[in-house]
């Protein structure tokens, strides 16, 4: 079949276009590796006086700087530093309220000379704020005015015509990850605080704690050290875990379990079963998990353990019953 007239075109511009975005990515690569030797005691300032920031750190670029400020500021929210964006030219039309004395603002302007970033200084500067520069040009005016500039420069635009922000932007929206990562580390952030600023969706689901998946009250099995087999085999059945947890005669102290591995070994070994106790057949000193406990650690857990159900136990001592988290509820999430 004889080719088309646009299909040799076609190729060609397929040809050219992938080594050019091939270039774009290197570009931009080498741009944000530059960065790493300029990490500096000025990149160690930037961190400690947002650290020890007593309001909030307020975002503002203008322009494409003003989408990475976005995206900083909602990662530093999203991590533990209570962030917001201000965008510079509203705030010269009613939003310079929102900037406090104990505030810190983290500017960005490749230039740093952008004209609505600079008419935000004299207010900064009479309120007392804080200001942390992320620009292209150290010796600019808003690096000039800032209390530390951090040089994000780039060699050249990923553009053809080194004119569309592109390394620099990218450049500015990794220093912006760098100082998030870095302040959730200082802070002692933890998988369990993200997992409470991330309660929806499917990072939420795959940050959920075990508490929020655990079959509780009348759904927990539970059977007393005396209770008859058959009546301890009823309660497996009707709860439909294929385990119950043994507690003692006050109903309070986890002494063990009995799973369908428990009653087969039993079975195999001979005798009437059912003339037996609880106590006869459990197993004892169960492993048990915290209800604060992340599903995914649960399900390691299980994994390592070769088991299908955990005890989920309340803070103290005995060992009191909380309720009991099956393998099944963990696949429910969809995420496992």
């Amino acid at each position: 079949m004889a080719d088309r007239p646009n299909d040799k075109a076609a190729g060609t511009t397929t040809v050219e276009g992938r080594a050019l975005a091939r270039k774009v990515l290197q570009t931009e690569a080498a741009a944000i590796l530059a960065l790493v030797e300029r990490l500096d005691e000025r990149f160690d300032c930037a961190v400690s006086l947002l650290r020890s920031c007593a309001g909030r750190v307020i975002v503002t670029g203008i322009g494409k700087s003003g989408l990475i400020a976005r995206k900083i500021a909602a990662t530093l929210t999203s991590t533990g530093t209570a962030a917001i964006f201000l965008h510079p030219a509203e705030a010269r039309h009613g939003d310079l309220g929102v900037i406090q004395a104990d505030d810190v603002i983290l500017a960005l302007s490749y230039s740093g000379e952008t004209d609505e970033l600079l008419l935000l200084l004299e207010t900064i500067k009479r309120l007392g704020a804080k200001l942390v520069a992320v620009t292209g040009d150290p010796t600019s005016t808003l690096a000039q005015a800032a209390d530390v500039a951090l040089d994000c420069s780039v060699a050249e635009e990923a553009c053809p015509m080194n004119l569309v922000p592109t390394a620099s932007t990218t450049a500015a929206l990794a220093i912006g990850d760098a100082l998030a990562m870095t302040l959730l580390v200082e802070k002692g952030f933890r998988e369990e605080d993200f997992a409470s600023l991330h309660p929806g969706g499917k990072l939420g689901k795959r940050l959920m704690r075990v508490e929020a998946l655990m079959r509780a009250g009348k759904l927990c099995p539970v059977v007393r050290t005396d209770t008859r087999m058959r009546d301890v085999i009823y309660e497996m059945s009707s709860k439909g875990l294929g385990m119950t947890c043994v507690v003692d005669a006050d109903d309070e102290a986890l002494l063990g379990i009995i799973t369908d591995g428990d009653l087969r070994r039993r079975m195999e070994r001979g005798g009437e079963i059912l003339d037996l106790q609880a106590a006869d057949v459990m197993t004892r000193h169960p492993i048990s998990v915290a209800r604060t406990m992340l599903a995914a650690e649960a399900l390691n857990v299980m994994e390592q353990r070769k088991i299908t159900s955990l005890v989920v136990a309340e803070a103290g001592e005995p060992t009191r019953i909380a309720g009991v988290l099956h393998l099944h509820d963990l696949w429910r999430t969809g995420l496992f």
